[in-house]
């Protein structure tokens, strides 16, 4: 989308209404409504809006994903220092109580995406987050095998809407071509939870026997407080959309407001919820496909995240895993900006996402190859770059491709919510009887990877031929005038418009990413 600066202006940045005061915005629906054109404002000074939102919602953004994986992988790490022989999980004990945890994750992302803007997203998500440091607490006292099994599956309830619920937040404040990057900073969080998970776990070790209580419960402990210091701290600094920022003046919410309003569609996107946006969603071919791209990175991960704390016989496990997260959130951080850039200019997405599977290729191909330990080590810096630069452009490409402001709600949440059952299959697939080589589980993350390369091309493929037959529609309905010599087209297009907003992504004037 270009920048609107250019277009003429009808009304002063004085003379736009004062955006808080307006019934809708008081009940958090329509934000944009009575805005027709956005007010001047120079490049540098979009640029510096840009970096005041970036500043007061990005870091905290990322401070609770990464709490939210290091409460979802910490389990691993517990692991090492003693949960599987205090709660006597041998067998599949500890495979199951990994499934359990998606089965109700899964399942709760769509209904809590619906809810987001009803409770409130300053609210919402900071609840999340504190439900789930309560839960991860709870976590370090479970005595038995069975309450572990159910603690997991609370710890998947109250995860479950902050991720797909980020992402759909997001797009409140930010148009469709400059999401990527902040997916990447956001998701940056996530890959630094590695290193973190592993450095606290390693310190907490030392606390072994302090009051009664083992290093395992320590890490459960105490990193869940850690998340309940954060999700306070987020109902403090969050806002729930531009029009209610009170650190942005009067002309920066308006600018805000109007871009968003034509962020994901030149005829504006409807702000009214409807049920036909749910079915349009769920009957919508490119939300399946996009939910196989998004189970060929994730199971990855996954995979790899739930084995590298048991894939090195060296006294200091914990610590080997600190220089692969490291490595991952230090490529996935210096990428994201040439990468967006380049996105940019190409507004294409899909040549990122299939470098980003080369480098699993890669990996898993040494993986699986009869190599000494250093060079599997090396191959494990490869798989987690690759996951990790590819899963925020893959975001991305979805979210640019769901036009329709509650189309994309539900969309996203079913891309992420289905999409995360690869973790459910993933917990299963390292098994302790394929020591030390993890042929099975390897060879998984090989398959999904292809399966992925195959779904970014069959994408492609459809988008240009979709593409390719509006271009035709459009060209065949532009020619001839009307009485009083105006195009036919635009007569059309201003009769149509709220259909056109309706129909968002189907309609004849969106055009797909590729």
């Amino acid at each position: 989308m270009t920048t609107p600066t250019s277009k003429p202006m009808s009304h002063s940045p004085s003379s736009i209404p004062s955006l808080a005061q307006t019934e809708k915005e008081k009940e958090y629906e329509g934000e944009g409504e009575g805005i027709d054109s956005p007010p001047e404002l120079s490049e540098k000074e979009i640029k510096a809006l840009y970096r005041k939102i970036d500043f007061r919602i990005m870091p905290i953004l990322a401070l609770l994903y990464l709490c939210c994986q290091i409460d979802r992988g910490n389990i691993a790490n517990a692991a090492i220092e003693g949960l599987t022989t205090s709660l006597h999980l041998g067998g599949n004990r500890f495979n199951i109580a990994l499934t359990l945890f998606f089965i109700p994750y899964c399942l709760l992302e769509v209904p809590s995406n619906l809810v987001v803007k009803y409770f409130r997203p300053s609210r919402w998500i900071p609840f999340l987050a504190v439900l789930w440091g309560i839960v991860m607490t709870l976590m370090g006292l479970v005595k038995t095998y069975h309450q572990l099994v159910a603690v997991r599956a609370c710890l998947g309830i109250a995860e479950a809407g902050l991720f797909p619920g980020v992402i759909y937040y997001l797009t409140f404040w930010y148009p469709r071509h400059e999401l990527s990057f902040r997916i990447g900073l956001f998701f940056a969080a996530a890959s630094m939870s590695g290193a973190f998970s592993g450095l606290l776990a390693y310190g907490i070790s030392f606390m072994d026997g302090i009051q009664g209580l083992r290093a395992w419960q320590w890490i459960f402990i105490l990193e869940g407080i850690a998340t309940i210091a954060a999700g306070l701290l987020a109902s403090l600094v969050l806002y729930d959309f531009p029009s209610t920022a009170t650190y942005l003046t009067d002309s920066e919410r308006a600018y805000i407001v109007w871009r968003q309003k034509y962020a994901y569609s030149e005829q504006g996107e409807d702000e009214q919820f409807s049920w036909i946006y749910v079915r349009d969603a769920v009957c919508d071919w490119q939300v399946w496909t996009h939910v196989l791209l998004y189970m060929s990175i994730v199971g990855p991960l996954y995979g790899i995240v739930f084995f590298t704390p048991f894939g090195f016989n060296t006294p200091d496990t914990q610590l080997m895993t600190v220089p692969l997260y490291v490595c991952a959130s230090t490529f996935s951080t210096i990428s994201v900006q040439p990468w967006q850039l380049m996105v940019s200019i190409a507004i294409q997405r899909s040549p990122f996402i299939l470098f980003s599977f080369t480098l699993n290729v890669i990996g898993f191909s040494i993986l699986l190859s009869s190599v000494g330990w250093g060079v599997k080590y090396f191959a494990l810096f490869l798989v987690l770059a690759g996951v990790y630069s590819g899963f925020p452009v893959m975001l991305s490409w979805a979210s640019n491709n769901f036009a329709g402001h509650y189309k994309r709600c539900v969309a996203m949440a079913i891309h992420i919510g289905i999409g995360n059952f690869s973790g459910a299959i993933f917990s299963n697939v390292y098994r302790s009887k394929d020591a030390p080589r993890y042929i099975f589980g390897h060879a998984m993350g090989m398959g999904f990877t292809w399966l992925g390369i195959f779904i970014v091309l069959l994408n492609v493929f459809l988008y240009r031929r979709i593409n390719a037959r509006r271009d035709k529609i459009l060209a065949g309905n532009s020619g001839g005038e009307d009485g009083n010599g105006n195009g036919k087209i635009d007569v059309k297009v201003k009769v149509e418009a709220e259909e056109v907003r309706r129909m968002g992504d189907k309609a004849v004037t969106f055009r797909y990413n590729l």
